[in-house]
């Protein structure tokens, strides 16, 4: 029934452009607000309808405005959401994204008055009707049952991952591929480079293992090839969402059976393109303008 089925997080993101990043106790004027819906797994799955794959979320959100927002958001993105749970009384994931101006680069603050999404909640004929799973590390226990389901069915899981404790590590354990911040790689490293982190990721199971290092590219390893896949030379306006964007054309590049230098170059220029624009959806390109971007990209030194 669909390419791509995501699990996780989906939030209403409220965006605000900064002349510089405020000190303590400073008064500010904003040179533009506006809203959007943001959240890993969300916008992983608006990335992969953008680029034409059909991809349905499955989450939960509260039965306030702000749940309907993005309820119609992904309506007009064209990602199902027929399985997405609405807690009654429940109070939508929201954050507040400050975007400095001058350099792109955004502070985040969000709140969450949510029940987990409960393992019971999810279909599991609904769930593995997706060729790939995709979850990230905010429903843990959902995710981990549905991880179990598609590892038994034969089908791919990919993990987006920031932090790790016990839970999350039987996440890692379950999937094939695993995409990281480079906060998350460092946890993982004895130095700067990243590589030893890799392996060790790989030590727990996943066949592929990619960290995202913003301006400085990815770092991916698979099937013992390792390398540093640079970035793209754009004009930065906001970076929110890049990571979620780089894991839908990440996605992408799986379902086409890409190799993962491929993959790493679609998912860089996704993920670049994505921050000539404030939030982290409004800059989301079709594959014919990913296409037309490639012809002349240049990559950073």
């Amino acid at each position: 029934m669909f390419d791509v089925i995501g699990l996780g997080a989906s939030a209403c993101d409220f965006l605000s452009v900064v002349p510089h990043y405020p000190a303590v106790d400073e008064r500010l004027r904003m040179l533009g607000v506006q809203r959007q819906g943001g959240g890993e797994a969300a916008t992983a799955m608006v990335t992969l309808s953008r680029l034409g794959m059909k991809a349905s979320y499955v989450g939960k959100v509260g039965d306030d405005e702000m749940g309907r927002f993005m309820l119609d958001e992904f309506m007009r993105e064209g990602v199902d959401t027929s399985r997405v749970v609405v807690e009654k009384g429940g109070s939508s994931v929201f954050a507040f994204a400050i975007v400095d101006k001058e350099t792109g680069k955004r502070t985040i603050l969000w709140h969450k008055q949510l029940e987990p999404l409960a393992p019971d909640e999810l279909d599991e004929g609904f769930m593995l009707s997706a060729k790939i799973l995709h979850v990230d590390y905010h429903e843990p226990e959902a995710a981990i049952t549905a991880a179990r389901w598609f590892k038994e069915a034969g089908k791919t899981v990919v993990l987006d991952i920031d932090t790790i404790d016990s839970q999350l590590q039987k996440l890692v354990k379950l999937a094939d591929v695993v995409i990281g911040s480079e906060a998350f790689a460092k946890r993982f490293a004895s130095g700067s480079d990243y590589f030893d982190a890799v392996e060790n990721i790989c030590s727990l199971g996943p066949e592929t293992v990619v960290f995202t290092l913003g301006e400085k590219g990815c770092l991916c390893r698979s099937r013992g090839e390792a390398f540093v896949q640079p970035a793209f030379e754009v004009d930065v306006v906001d970076t929110t969402g890049s990571g979620d964007v780089f894991h839908g054309a990440f996605i992408y590049g799986i379902l086409h059976n890409w190799d993962l230098r491929k993959t790493a170059e679609f998912s860089n220029a996704v993920a670049a393109m994505k921050c000539r624009k404030v939030g982290g959806r409004a800059g989301i390109p079709t594959r014919k303008e990913v296409d037309e971007f490639l012809k002349n990209a240049k990559t950073k030194k």
